[in-house]
């Protein structure tokens, strides 16, 4: 037995590519946040910040130094008492972080000092 409608109006004639802009509509309308919510933008910001594993000394990555940097994430890695792994691994853990979340909007020059750090970092800790 076929099921009729009961409603008062007549159903309107759609095509199919105008059911398919509608349903793109509905989609791309649910894609969007809810204007409530605090956008979690910038939690890698929040990392380096307030890592568990270390206490930065603020602004280490922006040091002219990479000498000095390297020095002030191994004092930091060696007093934190947070960490889960090694001094070592940890310092240079957090330094790979900065770099690699900078990505290309890091200065050349500054990715370059940060990448001498490494190097220095590895030989303060006598892992040449």
């Amino acid at each position: 037995m076929a099921r009729y409608r009961k409603s008062a109006r007549p159903r309107k004639a759609t095509s199919k590519s105008a059911r398919k802009t509608t349903a793109r509509k509905t989609n791309s309308a649910r894609r969007k946040s809810s204007p409530g919510k605090a956008s979690p933008k910038r939690w890698s910001q929040r990392v380096t910040r307030e890592s568990d594993a270390l206490d930065l000394k603020q602004g280490v990555f922006k040091l002219t130094d990479a000498k000095k940097i390297a020095a002030s994430l191994k004092r930091s890695a060696e007093r934190s008492s947070r960490r889960k792994t090694g001094a070592y691994r940890s310092a240079l853990s957090m330094l790979t972080f900065y770099i690699n979340r900078a990505g290309k909007t890091l200065p050349k020059t500054q990715r370059d000092r940060l990448q001498r750090a490494k190097t220095e970092l590895k030989r303060q800790f006598g892992r040449d």
